[in-house]
C-alpha cells in the first residue's frame, strides 16, 4: 500500500519570498508570497536578506509550531499589536538562512486526513521530513538542494537536544518552569495571542495559501501522542554526530528550569565522544558581548556548551535577542571557542 505523506508546513525566510519552482512530479508546492503588514520601508534590500547560506535551522516541538520561534524569538519580524510586521534587529537572518518547519504533523498548519499520521516518537517525526526533503528534491530548487546535506545528516540520527529534560510537580500552579523568574501567564506560559491573531487573518492565510486551516499554537493531540517519547535518552545519538564532524551547539537560559543549564551539563560532560577527555578539562571562560559578560562557555573541536545565558529563560533569543545572534554568528564561523 503506497505510505500516505502527510502535508508539512514550511516557512521559509531567505528572500521574503519562496523561491518559485515549476515542476511536474513534485508533491511540494512552493509560490511567491508576501505577508500582509509588512513595513517596507526598512531600507534592507532583497539582496542583503539571501545573502547567508550554510546553516538552517529546523524548529521542532513535541506539540506548538514553529511560527512562535518565527515571530517571538529569532525570525526576522515581531508582530505589533497593530497587527503589522515590524523589523527584529536580531532575527537570525542577519547570520543565516532560516526554515521553520512545523512538525510533527498535526502543528501549526501541517496536517494529514489520516489520523494514523499523527506520530508517536521521534522516529517518525524524522522519517516524515525525509519524506518531505526527498519530494522537495524531485525538483530543482536551489533552497532545497542547498539544505540537503544539512539537513539529511541530522535528522537520519534523529537528533533534538531535549536531554537535561525534567519532569517536575508543581508546587505552585503559576510556577514559570520556563522561566523561573516569572509566573506563567496563559496556558504556554507566555502570552502568544497576537501570533494565533495575525496567522489566522484571511489576508495572511491567503498569501500563505492555507486555505481555511486555523492556526492553534498547540495541538493536543499531538501532545499526548509523543508524551512517552520524552523520556528518552537522545545522548546516545550525538557521538556518532561528533565523530562525522558534525559540530554541535548546546546552550540554555540561566533561569530556564525545564531545560535548565545543570541538567544539560550533566549529560554533556559524562557523555563519551573521541574529544571527552580534552573537552572536560577544558576551563569555562566569559562569553562576552559589546564588552558585557553574557554566559559562559567551553569547547572543544565539534562541541560547544554555553552553559548559561545570562538574564534569560528557555527562549534566549527572546530574552536576549543580542547575545543570541552573536552566539549563532561567532558558532557559525568558527569563532566562539
Amino acid at each position: 500500500m503506497e505510505r500516505n505523506i502527510p502535508l508539512i508546513f514550511v516557512f521559509v525566510l531567505i528572500l521574503l519570498t519562496l523561491l518559485s519552482a515549476t515542476t511536474t512530479n513534485s508533491t511540494v508546492i512552493e509560490k511567491h508570497f508576501r505577508l500582509p503588514g509588512l513595513q517596507t520601508d526598512s531600507g534592507i534590500s532583497v539582496e542583503e536578506l539571501g545573502n547567508h547560506a550554510g546553516f538552517y535551522s529546523i524548529q521542532h516541538s513535541h506539540a506548538a509550531s514553529s511560527e512562535l520561534a518565527a515571530f517571538y524569538e529569532n525570525g526576522p519580524f515581531t508582530i505589533a499589536n497593530n497587527m503589522s510586521l515590524a523589523w527584529n534587529d536580531h532575527g537570525w537572518d542577519k547570520a543565516s538562512n532560516l526554515i521553520y518547519v512545523d512538525q510533527p504533523t498535526g502543528t501549526g498548519f501541517s496536517y494529514s486526513p489520516d489520523k494514523r499520521d499523527i506520530r508517536q516518537n521521534e522516529e517518525g517525526v524524522s522519517n516524515d521530513l525525509y519524506d518531505f526533503l526527498q519530494a522537495c528534491m524531485t525538483g530543482d530548487d536551489d533552497v532545497c538542494l542547498e539544505g540537503r546535506d544539512i539537513c539529511l545528516s541530522v535528522f537520519n540520527r534523529i537528533l533534538m537536544s531535549i536531554a537535561g529534560n525534567i519532569n517536575i510537580i508543581r508546587l505552585c500552579i503559576h510556577l514559570q518552569y520556563y522561566d523561573i523568574r516569572k509566573e506563567c501567564e496563559g496556558d504556554s506560559c507566555y502570552d502568544f495571542s497576537n501570533m494565533v491573531k495575525f496567522l489566522n487573518r484571511k489576508p495572511v492565510k491567503d498569501a500563505l495559501g492555507v486555505g481555511n486551516a486555523y492556526f492553534f499554537l498547540q495541538n493536543l493531540t499531538v501532545y499526548d501522542a509523543m508524551k512517552m517519547d520524552w523520556v528518552k535518552n537522545l545522548e546516545v545519538d550525538i557521538p556518532a554526530l561528533l565523530k562525522d564532524g558534525i559540530r554541535s551547539l548546546i546552550y540554555a537560559g540561566e533561569y530556564d528550569l525545564i531545560c535548565n543549564w545543570l541538567g544539560n551539563s550533566r549529560w554533556v560532560h559524562p557523555m563519551e565522544w573521541y574529544g571527552q577527555k580534552d573537552f572536560v578539562g577544558k576551563p569555562v571562560v566569559p562569553f562576552v558581548v559589546d564588552g558585557v559578560q553574557a554566559g559562559e562557555f567551553k569547547s572543544h573541536g565539534p562541541l560547544s556548551f554555553l552553559k548559561a545565558v545570562y538574564d534569560a529563560g528557555d527562549m534566549v533569543p527572546m530574552d536576549q535577542p543580542k547575545a543570541a545572534l552573536e552566539m549563532l554568528r561567532r558558532w557559525t564561523r568558527h569563532k566562539l571557542g
